[in-house]
């Protein structure tokens, strides 16, 4: 009996797939107006863990990290800046981190994420859709969404740069 037991909860964990998020495979990509134009921007040093089971989404989780100190505008100046207290303060926090805490299924790969967004020390919760296709060796996920860096004391008030920043997420989780 217990080795029917323990044969039953193998196969089912085996559905749950327990993934690493890649880095140089994936991409956080970022867009801010400032003095009327776009400036973009990327994030790297991704770090964390996700599970991902569509059959069982109550025990699917992202809890995934990205290092500030990687932030890229193609403008040392502008990111240096950036990464001092009056943005980010990376010394003082080094990682953006967004955790879920709830994901449902929409269909056609499309699901709906609740989660909780850390930056700048200021956590808040945030939701948003993303597309989840299977690739070699796990998945890739892909979401847009919108924040405003005020609510993050990101920035302060500036009269030349927007409040709005959306935000772009294509990150490959490999077993």
């Amino acid at each position: 009996m217990i080795v029917l037991l323990l044969v039953s909860f193998l196969s089912l964990s085996s559905f749950a797939q327990n993934l690493t998020p890649s880095d140089p495979d994936s991409k956080i990509a970022f867009t801010i107006k400032n003095m009327g134009m776009n400036v973009e921007g990327t994030l790297k040093g991704l770090k964390g863990k996700m599970i991902f089971d569509p059959k069982n989404l109550k025990s699917s989780l992202f809890d995934v990290t990205a290092d500030v100190n990687t932030i890229n505008t193609d403008n040392k100046r502008r990111d240096d800046h950036l990464k001092k207290p009056d943005f980010f303060d990376a010394e003082k926090y080094p990682v953006i981190a967004i955790k879920t805490t709830g994901i449902q299924a929409k269909g056609n790969n499309i699901y709906f994420a609740k989660a909780v967004l850390t930056m700048h020390g200021v956590s808040k919760n945030i939701q948003f859709d993303f597309i989840a296709k299977t690739v070699n060796e796990g998945y890739n996920f892909a979401a847009e969404f919108s924040l405003n860096r005020r609510d993050y004391g990101v920035g302060g008030n500036s009269m030349t740069m927007g409040d709005e920043v959306k935000v772009k997420l294509d990150v490959v989780g490999k077993k």
